[in-house]
């Protein structure tokens, strides 16, 4: 069963507001012919939100966000709530990235609350996991995945998770210009999804979308999008030009021509 695509650009701490909008602004442009199955995210840094969402407004791209705080409100210095992400025209956000967990201490617990609090005002989470080097070195990739996910999703009904997206991102993978082999990463989301059925039941496992991450790139898209269990692309570098993250949206694999 091929799922519905999502190609995802997280831009990070890259543009201000005037590169971020001129950029949705040709992303608009370079998109307008897409093929109606497929849906596009992109995920800009916080101050680019609310004028993304008027540069954005009528075409298929759908804005997100790259982080989020699991409570409502607070004294939480530097901090956004689902409710701020929402009311900024938020759709997707990004859960417990590599370099959230990496730099900002962010782990399973956290990852779990956030989901919650995402859940509770009607965000797609886009939730990440992904093994280190030596991790990978010391054949452990399945048992860290099986943790990150177990503890993230822990306390979730299949119902209550029925929106999720999750995005393997090896870290050894992300920003090296090291990309798994589709082999390797048919393996992984294959395995991914096997956890869902066995924890959560066919049907959830069946119909949540599986994104990779991890120097994703117009050379290797459509390799990728050509596994079964590949539904779509957590893209970082190659979303920041408006041209390349167009072409990953066109990839040429599995229906999308």
């Amino acid at each position: 069963m091929k799922r519905r695509p999502l190609i995802a650009g997280n831009w990070k701490m890259y543009k201000t507001i005037p590169e971020a909008v001129a950029t949705g602004r040709e992303l608009v442009r370079l998109t307008a012919d897409l093929a109606g199955g497929v849906d596009v995210m992109v995920a800009p840094p916080f101050t680019a939100l609310s004028p993304l969402t008027d540069a954005l407004k009528g075409s298929r791209i759908s804005l997100g966000a790259q982080n989020l705080h699991w409570e409502a409100e607070g004294a939480y210095t530097g901090e956004i709530s689902a409710a701020m992400l929402t009311s900024a025209g938020c759709r997707y956000v990004i859960i417990g990235h590599s370099e959230r967990r990496r730099y900002f201490g962010d782990t399973d617990e956290t990852v779990n609350r956030k989901l919650k609090a995402a859940l509770g005002h009607h965000l797609i989470p886009v939730v990440c996991v992904g093994e280190t080097e030596r991790q990978r070195d010391a054949g452990e990739t399945f048992s860290v995945l099986d943790k990150q996910v177990q503890k993230g999703l822990e306390s979730f009904s299949a119902d209550a998770l029925a929106p999720l997206v999750l995005a393997y991102e090896p870290v050894w993978a992300i920003g090296t210009g090291k990309t798994a082999t589709t082999d390797q990463a048919q393996e992984v989301h294959g395995h991914l999804r096997r956890f869902l059925e066995k924890n959560y039941g066919n049907p959830l496992a069946n119909s949540v979308r599986i994104l990779y991450g991890g120097s994703v790139k117009a050379g290797n898209i459509d390799s990728l999008m050509a596994m079964p269990d590949v539904d779509g692309a957590l893209v970082g570098g190659a979303s920041l030009e408006a041209d390349s993250f167009s072409r990953i949206a066109h990839f040429k694999t599995g229906g999308n021509t």
